[in-house]
């Protein structure tokens, strides 16, 4: 796999091999994406496989602007409202499809809604305007594994050759976009991300948490996870435990952030946990972190790499 630097003439070429069926890496705010064309049932399903991911599991649509997405889903005014303050930004909305969208239906895997977003970075809303097709691009790894954000990332968390990977240096958030499901009745938090449950608050009043052990086996959003276990609120680590800090301390393998910043951990949280992640440790020890804004979505995937782990 070779890494590219972003040039215009690179993001063309990019967006030449994404329409011929071909996938390339990305990057977004959030975490480099596996690029493809969100039409094509042969590449979408070529997604599955680099990923080994379980084909009930839906993937994000992605374009340039809101109007990318007239054509497949049914937007609403409350989707507009939150399209107007959060987009382009780490904010995936579930909506209902419309009856003859040209969307894959492995992308929804099989259901009525189709999971949308536009990313804010500039490499990425250059080649998803220039490519002009809807393009899904889940996180660039194998799923159960460490979201990538950086191009680096992307290489060692890949076993097949990309087309093409789009080096646009490290992710700015670092975490997952939020996901929110408009299509209920009420509307559903299926994931915490970065934008924070209190930002959707204001726009929408209440909100639904979906437990996680009673989601929908559908829309589960879980590729984050590392193979060491995870112990999470320790102040004192075990023997051959790596501790992950979080605020002033001096005993630590590695500090999402000294001074306390939840944007700041947010953004390195992947990149830490992959740093931890070896045969050098017995399993990983983070420091408690407060529930409040970012926190929410950094405790969230700490949580479900419990839960991941029991499960096994």
């Amino acid at each position: 796999m070779h890494i590219t630097n972003p040039t215009a003439v690179a993001i063309l070429e990019a967006a030449n091999l994404l329409r011929s069926g071909a996938l390339v890496a990305f990057p977004t705010e959030t975490v480099y994406g596996l690029g493809g064309d969100a039409t094509n049932d042969n590449t979408v399903a070529k997604i599955f496989s680099v990923k080994n991911r379980p084909s009930f599991k839906p993937l994000i649509v992605h374009g340039s602007s809101i109007n990318a997405f007239k054509k497949i889903v049914i937007i609403s005014d409350l989707a507009k409202k939150l399209a107007m303050q959060f987009w382009p930004g780490p904010l995936t909305m579930v909506l209902p499809s419309k009856d003859r969208s040209s969307i894959s239906s492995l992308v929804s895997a099989g259901s009525n809604n189709i999971a949308v977003r536009v990313p804010n970075h500039k490499v990425a809303l250059a080649l998803l305007k220039i490519v002009n097709i809807p393009i899904v691009a889940p996180s660039a790894n194998v799923s159960g594994h460490i979201s990538p954000t950086t191009a680096q990332h992307v290489v060692e968390s890949l076993i097949c050759n990309l087309d093409m990977i789009l080096d646009g240096g490290s992710c700015r958030v670092g975490i997952e976009s939020t996901v929110i499901d408009l299509s209920t009745k009420v509307p559903t938090l299926l994931r915490p991300g970065g934008v924070t449950l209190e930002a959707l608050k204001d726009i929408l009043g209440i909100i639904e948490i979906s437990d996680y052990d009673q989601m929908n086996s559908s829309l589960k959003y879980d590729d984050y996870i590392p193979s060491l276990p995870i112990r999470m609120n320790v102040i004192t680590p075990r023997v051959g435990e790596a501790l992950l800090a979080f605020g002033p301390t001096t005993k630590s393998q590695l500090n999402l952030s000294v001074s306390g910043d939840l944007t700041e951990a947010a953004t390195n949280l992947f990149s830490m946990l992959r740093e931890l992640d070896s045969n050098k440790y017995i399993a990983i020890a983070v420091m408690p972190i407060p529930e409040g804004g970012l926190g929410f979505a950094i405790n969230d995937r700490l949580r479900r790499g419990i839960k991941k782990i029991d499960d096994n």
